[in-house]
């Protein structure tokens, strides 16, 4: 988004910048729904955060989903070694966090198959440390599960999308799939930036190939 320091590789134990014990300052509610962007969040429902570049687009993605079918979503950082990382600090390279997207989702109505869907089929998974332009560690594509059931799907997913890619050329999938780490959310005015700033950036791009992971992936029953 910004031009920072193209670090590539994670930093190493000892390494990263120390941060900080009290969380930054966010947004309560989300701009578009007006839900609360913390919690609580409804009985029954599950949650899942999406690495896929720049975070602005990504949360676009989902919460153009529709209110029906998304309850909330909110962006953060996630899967790094610094507590309550500034967003300075994640794009310095030294923290080892991705910039991520929180999906709370009803799976009764949505289904986890159709998060992946958008996940894969709204950037490009073969990048490595970058998103198009967007080069750095905190752009790495990333599934980070809460469940055993969507570890599953999402392995499965991974592996049936990667076919689809190599047959069309494509590098292998870099995804890294984890369970959820500790979720940090990012400062206030980047939380439904592109809601704000219609025509601010967004580097997200696909691949244009159809992701078809059928309606057996994605059931995150425990």
């Amino acid at each position: 988004m910004f031009s920072f320091m193209k670090r590539t590789s994670l930093p190493a134990p000892g390494e990263a910048l120390p941060g900080r014990a009290t969380p930054l300052t966010t947004a309560q509610t989300h701009y578009v729904t007006g839900r609360p962007l913390q919690g609580p969040f409804p009985e029954g429902h599950e949650s899942v955060l999406f690495g896929m570049g720049c975070f602005w687009g990504a949360e676009r993605k989902f919460w153009q989903m529709g209110k029906e079918r998304i309850w909330v979503t909110a962006v953060g950082y996630g899967a790094g070694q610094t507590p309550n990382p500034t967003y300075e600090e994640v794009c310095s390279g030294l923290t080892g966090h991705n910039e991520v997207v929180l999906v709370v989702y009803d799976p009764a109505i949505t289904p986890f198959s159709e998060l992946l869907t958008t996940f894969w089929e709204n950037h490009n998974p073969t990048q490595g440390m970058r998103q198009g332009n967007d080069a750095g560690t905190q752009y790495r594509s990333g599934i980070y599960v809460s469940s055993p059931a969507q570890r599953q799907a999402a392995e499965a997913s991974k592996g049936a999308y990667g076919a689809a890619l190599t047959a069309k050329g494509f590098d292998p999938i870099t995804t890294e799939i984890l369970e959820a780490p500790a979720f940090y959310y990012a400062e206030a005015y980047h939380q439904q930036y592109l809601a704000k700033n219609p025509s601010g950036y967004c580097g997200l791009g696909g691949t244009g190939v159809a992701c078809q992971i059928g309606a057996g992936v994605g059931s995150s029953a425990s």
